[in-house]
């Protein structure tokens, strides 16, 4: 990459981004071969910084300290995310899915009332009740790292749950 490019990349990123990493973050994009998902990755990171600030200098300067070591973004700073987390969803996935394989049965072969339960009915059991372990862990995991991310993305889980649960209970199959 071009010096003038480099340079220019870094002088996108904050003042205080800047101060502390830009010279370093200017040789290395210097050396880097600079390709187009590099220049992206860039942007994205240095548009970021700006529109998120890092907590650590939102503290300092709310607290009127003298600057601290300037940080990247922790993760998980959002809901977004945190719902990107395999634990987050994957459960959330799992009663679409049920849900999905509910109206395709009704869609397919009508609202019918058997003796047997059915493959449709396995499998919707298999997949609402294998969701368990992995809202426990969720919970586990995150609950205590960041409460009100895991609250936001849990009552989104119980939402997929219920939306699952509706036909089942509204239809008496």
């Amino acid at each position: 990459m071009t010096p003038r490019l480099a340079r220019w990349l870094v002088r996108l990123y904050p003042r205080d981004w800047r101060e502390r990493y830009g010279e370093e973050f200017e040789a290395l994009l210097q050396d880097s071969s600079g390709g187009f998902r590099a220049l992206v990755n860039v942007l994205w990171s240095a548009l970021r910084e700006r529109v998120v600030p890092s907590i650590v200098l939102l503290v300092t300067r709310m607290w009127g300290l003298p600057p601290l070591e300037v940080g990247m973004n922790p993760y998980p700073n959002s809901i977004l995310s945190l719902s990107k987390k395999p634990s987050a969803f994957v459960p959330m996935a799992m009663s679409l899915t049920a849900l999905a394989v509910v109206l395709g049965s009704i869609f397919m072969f009508g609202v019918v009332h058997e003796a047997d339960e059915g493959a449709t009915a396995h499998i919707w059991q298999l997949l609402m009740t294998g969701q368990w372990p992995i809202l426990t862990y969720f919970v586990i995991r995150w609950l205590p790292r960041v409460p009100r991310q895991t609250l936001y993305v849990l009552a989104l889980q119980i939402g997929a749950a219920l939306a699952a649960l509706a036909p089942v209970y509204l239809l008496g199959l």
